[in-house]
């Protein structure tokens, strides 16, 4: 039997409560299955691991996750931890360590899920988000020149690589090819004269070898209002790591909502682990109170079972987050319901069996 080792780091606030969901679903999964298992390491690194130690994660940190097969990460944040602290000392240092440069992001309205945008049907909103995960602007370059000095200067770099935009730009073309799908890729080269006119030209240049995909490109205001206006418009999607950060959480806006926004940081070739997390806060309001929505952190669950070459199941769980929506019985407060999230899960469960 295969077993997949999952580094689980439940973070801060709700992130506790929506991964024991997500390992409840997983687990179920393989009980159901039966020709592999997971087996789940908890490890309390986060913000409130750094407000006792000074560290958002042991320093030999990388080199434990290493033998692992997935990470599965919860919410990270808390207060009195600055939010650059938070996410460059754990977040952003998996991603860079483990050369974690997809970062899939599902827009999909699901049946049952609210929206708020008027006249759309629910088929009309149905995208997959490439966003390149390693460099632009959160490459973690520039200066800070003159601190707290009347000519204080501060400079942030974008970092844009040929290797890096080449690589994430051809991973979107072979899901498109794959899906049969359009691809748009948005960008701002109108403005950004240097990083931006460079995207577009490795963007044209790739798509040569791709005459089967019908492509697109958008400036990223354009692509905003459109998202809003004709969602419809956008299949495949790929951009850069700052508009994709952005265009994902109006994406989870019209398509039901943070608490069911889902994202997986994906090392393709397997040299490293791949992560999966719910893309929602730590919500340090609601925290042990029982009532956050694990649906985006089993949704990324089934994004872990298709990575894992697991596809049938990754869709029979998505399948089991929308019936369970269409019932509208096993509803946290943030849909309009009562129920605990503990409810939920269980309530995904019995769907799946």
């Amino acid at each position: 039997m295969k077993t997949y080792k999952i580094a689980v780091i439940p973070g801060d606030g709700v992130g506790p409560e929506v991964l024991t969901e997500g390992m409840k679903v997983l687990k179920r999964v393989a009980e159901l299955d039966g020709t592999f298992q997971f087996e789940d390491t908890w490890f309390p690194w986060g913000c409130e691991y750094y407000l006792k130690t000074g560290r958002m994660m042991p320093e030999d940190g990388i080199e434990i996750l290493k033998g692992y097969d997935a990470i599965y990460l919860g919410a990270v944040g808390y207060p009195g931890v600055p939010d650059h602290i938070s996410l460059w000392d754990l977040l952003l240092t998996i991603r860079k360590n483990f050369d974690q440069y997809v970062n899939l992001r599902p827009v999909k309205l699901l049946k049952g899920a609210p929206c708020p945008l008027a006249g759309v049907e629910r088929e009309e909103i149905n995208m997959t988000f490439i966003r390149e995960n390693s460099e632009g602007e959160y490459a973690g370059s520039g200066s800070w020149l003159f601190k707290d000095k009347p000519n204080e200067v501060v400079i942030q770099d974008g970092v844009f690589s040929r290797k890096g935009c080449e690589r994430i730009i051809r991973y979107a073309f072979e899901v498109a090819r794959k899906e049969k799908r359009s691809l748009t890729s948005i960008s701002k080269g109108n403005a950004l004269n240097y990083s931006r006119v460079f995207w577009d030209q490795i963007f044209k240049e790739v798509s040569k070898e791709y005459p089967d995909v019908k492509t697109h490109s958008l400036l990223v205001d354009a692509a905003a209002m459109f998202m809003v206006k004709d969602p419809k418009r956008f299949e495949v999607v790929v951009t850069s790591n700052l508009f994709g950060d952005i265009l994902t959480d109006l994406g989870a806006a019209i398509s039901g909502g943070m608490g069911l926004a889902a994202g997986a940081n994906l090392n393709p070739e397997g040299t490293f682990p791949s992560m999966f997390e719910p893309i929602h806060g730590s919500a340090p309001d609601i925290a042990g109170q029982g009532i956050s929505n694990p649906m985006a952190s089993v949704w990324a669950a089934s994004q872990m079972l298709d990575f894992f070459g697991h596809e049938d199941w990754g869709k029979k769980v998505l399948d089991a987050i929308e019936d369970v929506l269409v019932d509208g019985i096993a509803m946290t407060p943030d849909l309009g319901g009562t129920a605990s999230t503990s409810q939920v899960g269980d309530a995904i469960v019995a769907k799946l069996g």
